[in-house]
């Protein structure tokens, strides 16, 4: 079996996505999904949280021991952002002089070096549209590393996933999982399925290679 990367693989996901009239929501699923990662070796560690700043201060605490090898995401997300508790992070925070740039300035030391870490938005549509094109370029610039996102809505099926590395430009269509009524005002990418482009299922653990 070939030794793994050093560096540690973290996940975080929205715990405030619970369930109407006592059913379990979201949450729940994305929890079990970083019960069975870890228990499976995909995941050195995991963590529920209810904002962007518990998110960025956990992984920054995390990360005082071992350098990040990869970050996944698992939550909501619209082109060009991912979300919190309905509180957006998009390409806004990589700016000087937004509340949490200091600490994705910090977060970006901690990443292994050379390129080879990755940030897994394993969110609805996040890559999606021109919007989702700037954020994958900014994002993969500004930390120096890969990124993974998806352009269409998922869920046990996810379509649309592609990887960006620094320097890259995004290689998959803009018009890709957009509706064509999303010109009259649908804001939602379409469904993942078995047929189309780019799909794993939740319980694939990495990118495929070519994608």
């Amino acid at each position: 079996m070939a030794e793994r990367k050093a560096g540690s693989r973290l996940m975080v996901y929205d715990r405030t996505c619970g369930g109407r009239w006592g059913l379990p929501g979201l949450t729940a699923s994305w929890r079990a999904g970083g019960v069975l990662y870890r228990a499976l070796g995909r995941l050195d560690d995991w963590k529920g949280v209810a904002s962007w700043p518990e998110a960025l201060d956990w992984l920054l605490d995390r990360s005082q021991r071992e350098p990040i090898a990869e970050i996944q995401y698992w939550g909501h997300g619209n082109w060009g952002r991912v979300l919190i508790n309905r509180i957006p992070l998009d390409v806004q925070a990589l700016a000087p002089g937004h509340p949490w740039h200091e600490r994705l300035v910090v977060l970006r030391e901690r990443l292994v070096p050379g390129g080879e870490a990755l940030w897994w938005f394993r969110t609805c549509e996040t890559f999606g549209t021109a919007r989702g094109h700037d954020f994958a370029r900014a994002w993969t610039r500004f930390f120096g590393c890969r990124a993974a996102g998806h352009t269409y809505v998922i869920g046990p099926w996810q379509s649309g996933l592609h990887l960006l590395r620094p320097g890259e430009e995004p290689h998959w269509p803009v018009e890709e999982g957009v509706p064509p009524v999303v010109r009259s005002g649908m804001r939602h990418a379409l469904w993942s399925g078995p047929r189309v482009p780019n799909t794993i299922t939740c319980l694939h653990g990495k990118v495929p290679p070519g994608f």
